[in-house]
């Protein structure tokens, strides 16, 4: 079969690990409580049966980061070198003592001994096929919920990315039906990485026997006819699929008005929601949705106050989740895991040859909101203790010093005439905005900065303004580039500011 030699789109790679996070974070809260029983708005309240953090995410994506880690390194997952390393961090955060362990799980990570904090793939697989061989059901859906970065490790050839979802799958779940699932969920997140839409689910069933793909058409058609909370079983594998796939397709993908504060991109949230209120397994189903619906709509489409918040095993941010995806991608097409400038996982992004790198001017309309470029990130001026970036920065850069981490935002803004650079734009600038306004809710003085503060800082500090002061978005635009000496907004984010303010 050809080899895809196409670059993958990094936002919508950056979104598989992170969607599936922010889902599973979402539904810890509200695990095996009934749809009936859960409220319309769900939001990372934390607790639930593991006791989680707001924001802390589940055993889903933990073992997830166990198996993009060997992704971001290049490993094959169909192989024991590949897989060896998977069984053995698996292991080490079994040994750590994870909150919350499925029961098949923890069953078969303790028949292989993993509480040592060691184990090999064919231990792993050797326990799984003994409880299957047992009569123990082996079809729960703690294979599913990890199998994003599979897509990942795999995006240059379908036919290796669905032998290696099968590999993964084995390693603790034995029974066909769940190498099966992983595999059409794999296809799919492969497929929305490459292509930008969520075809891959049911094309995925070309890579099963005939008779098999008969039956989860039949199971995929079910899922189209009804809401997720039909699918009330979804401990099992199927139904866990069945429920995810129905908060995708049922949930209406919002108009592009950003007038009205409506953009696409919102499908991505307001279906992870409709996952959750599935009831039961509530932050599986999510994760599972949520992995799709990244790889679909991109890093950029996640909800800046989820991104902030989400965190979990082992020590893990928002940053470590775009990092790995992005990597992880990138190996599996064929190139270094860091691009050009050290990025995604270079401590500091090299801007020495950029002019106006030390801009620093005060908002027009707040005294409390800095407008600068990048040095300032390095050397904060007095009194800011909240950062906004529009641009990216290097591990050592996040947060600022002085900052604390969850004060310290990083949006997916590319400076960029291009709709293919950002294909969300209105909705980030948006988000960018209410961040900067949020803050300074709380009493932060904020640092808003790109790498020059010439088109995203002016930007998103003229819809700070239209949001905040109720100013016309044109004047907002002409007095923030006022006090910024090289100010001149690229014509797309111009446009993006007077769409959002009904000005155009």
């Amino acid at each position: 079969m050809t080899r895809v030699t196409q670059r993958p789109d990094p936002d919508r790679a950056a979104g598989v690990l992170l969607g599936c996070a922010v889902g599973d974070a979402l539904g810890a809260g509200y695990e095996f409580t009934p749809a009936t029983s859960l409220p319309a708005a769900v939001d990372m309240i934390g607790g639930g049966v593991g006791g989680f953090a707001p924001g802390e995410w589940t055993d889903d994506t933990s073992m997830a980061i166990v198996a993009a880690e060997a992704a971001a390194a290049g490993l094959d997952l169909r192989s024991p070198a590949g897989l060896d390393p998977v069984a053995a961090g698996f292991a080490r955060w079994y040994a750590d003592g994870p909150k919350d362990v499925g029961v098949h799980t923890n069953t078969v990570l303790s028949a292989a001994g993993a509480r040592s904090g060691a184990a090999t793939a064919a231990q792993l697989r050797r326990a799984a096929q003994a409880r299957l061989a047992a009569g123990h059901p082996s079809a729960g859906n703690g294979a599913l919920m990890r199998t994003a970065p599979v897509a990942l490790a795999h995006l240059d050839r379908p036919d290796t990315a669905a032998q290696a979802a099968r590999a993964v799958s084995d390693l603790t779940h034995a029974d066909p039906v769940s190498a099966e699932a992983c595999l059409i969920w794999t296809l799919g997140i492969r497929h929305a990485v490459l292509h930008g839409d969520f075809g891959g689910v049911r094309g995925a069933l070309a890579h099963l026997p005939a008779d098999r793909a008969e039956e989860w058409a039949g199971l995929l058609d079910e899922a189209e006819n009804h809401d997720p909370a039909h699918f009330a079983s979804n401990g099992w594998v199927v139904h866990a699929l069945q429920a995810a796939w129905s908060a995708v397709c049922r949930t209406p993908v919002p108009d592009l008005d950003p007038a009205r504060g409506s953009f696409p991109a919102q499908h991505l949230a307001h279906a992870v929601q409709a996952a959750v209120r599935a009831g039961h397994d509530t932050d599986t189903v999510a994760a599972i949705a949520g992995s799709l619906l990244g790889a679909r709509w991109g890093a950029s489409a996640v909800p800046l106050t989820w991104r902030r918040r989400v965190h979990g095993w082992p020590g893990y941010t928002a940053r470590d989740l775009v990092r790995l995806g992005v990597q992880a991608a990138r190996r599996s097409t064929g190139r270094p895991t860091d691009d050009s400038a050290g990025w995604p996982s270079g401590a500091h992004v090299p801007y020495d040859d950029y002019p106006g790198r030390g801009t620093l001017a005060v908002h027009p309309h707040d005294e409390k909101v800095l407008l600068g470029g990048v040095d300032a990130v390095h050397d904060l001026p007095d009194g800011v203790d909240a950062v906004v970036s529009l641009c990216r920065l290097g591990a050592a850069e996040v947060p600022a010093t002085g900052v604390n981490a969850s004060d310290h935002v990083e949006v997916w803004l590319v400076d960029s005439n291009d709709p293919a650079s950002n294909p969300h734009l209105a909705y980030v600038i948006d988000q960018a905005a209410r961040a900067v306004a949020e803050l300074r809710a709380r009493g932060r003085s904020v640092l808003l900065h790109c790498v020059q503060a010439q088109s995203r800082t002016p930007s998103v500090a003229a819809h700070y303004s239209v949001l905040t002061r109720g100013l016309h978005p044109r004047a907002a635009l002409d007095e923030v580039c006022a006090v910024l000496p090289d100010a001149h907004p690229q014509q797309a984010l111009r446009n993006a500011v007077l769409d959002l303010g009904g000005a155009r």
